[in-house]
């Protein structure tokens, strides 16, 4: 029985991962071979929001529509977490997880902090790799300026916190531990897959996100929660979206 339910874990585990960040670690590494394949990294431009349609309203629908699909993974997740419950336990998945509004100010006290580590030594990574060559030049909005950008970007942006942070952490972990895997082994493997599906970007993103893969994975194992990771990682790609879309172009780094 003990067998059968690892086997019907681990099957769980890959389709979560072929519907979601799985599935963008094999694009991704896919996409670094082709721009290695064509010129230097140097030379290559990853867009993080791009633009779906040059009509207004469609290019909006599109956006959104991307950005509801992205979350149904994370749905589907807590489905699973929901169905295998015990029938005398009383604690959510959303609980189990710590994706929930029960402390809303630590949590964002300890997204903030977060946020702060992590977010400077980012920007020196990001300037190391474009120096050695291995990283493409990022461009965190190629969405044209229209009255939605912003509040699409932030969306955006809480969209990946979402997806990442629950599936990659939360979930995962969870996951690797009934494997009976080690929590250092599982925070590795999981920040492992995070480096990877950001491959597209270079080796300097995949050696920074592995390294905010290491640091979220730890800060989970001691707190159980997901939340703050959430809110964090949703400043980081809100300040990186919105501020590029409002200033990114007017300072030369568009």
């Amino acid at each position: 029985m003990l067998v059968a339910s690892t086997r019907r874990l681990r099957a769980e585990v890959l389709i979560v991962l072929g519907l979601s960040l799985g599935q963008s670690a094999v694009y991704s590494v896919v996409q670094l071979l082709d721009k290695m394949s064509r010129a230097p990294l140097a030379q290559g431009t990853s867009t993080l929001n791009a633009s779906r349609n040059s009509r207004e309203y469609f290019d909006l629908t599109y956006q959104l529509l991307d950005i509801a699909f992205a979350l149904v993974p994370v749905v589907l997740v807590f489905y699973f977490l929901s169905q295998q419950r015990a029938p005398s336990e009383q604690e959510s998945a959303f609980e189990r997880l710590g994706f929930t509004m029960a402390r809303p100010g630590r949590d964002l006290l300890q997204g903030l902090g977060l946020a702060a580590l992590i977010g400077v030594p980012s920007l020196g990574l990001y300037a190391a790799g474009r120096a050695m060559g291995i990283t493409t030049a990022i461009i965190p909005s190629g969405l044209d300026a229209y009255w939605w950008t912003v509040p699409v970007l932030i969306l955006s942006a809480v969209r990946h916190a979402v997806v990442e942070e629950v599936i990659v952490v939360g979930y995962l972990l969870d996951r690797f531990g009934k494997f009976g895997w080690s929590m250092p082994l599982a925070i590795g493997l999981s920040a492992l897959l995070r480096g990877s599906y950001h491959l597209y970007q270079g080796f300097g993103p995949f050696i920074g996100n592995a390294l905010m893969g290491l640091v979220f994975g730890w800060v989970y194992s001691r707190t159980k929660r997901v939340m703050p990771l959430v809110v964090a990682h949703a400043l980081l790609d809100i300040v990186a979206f919105v501020g590029f879309s409002l200033f990114g172009k007017a300072v030369g780094l568009g």
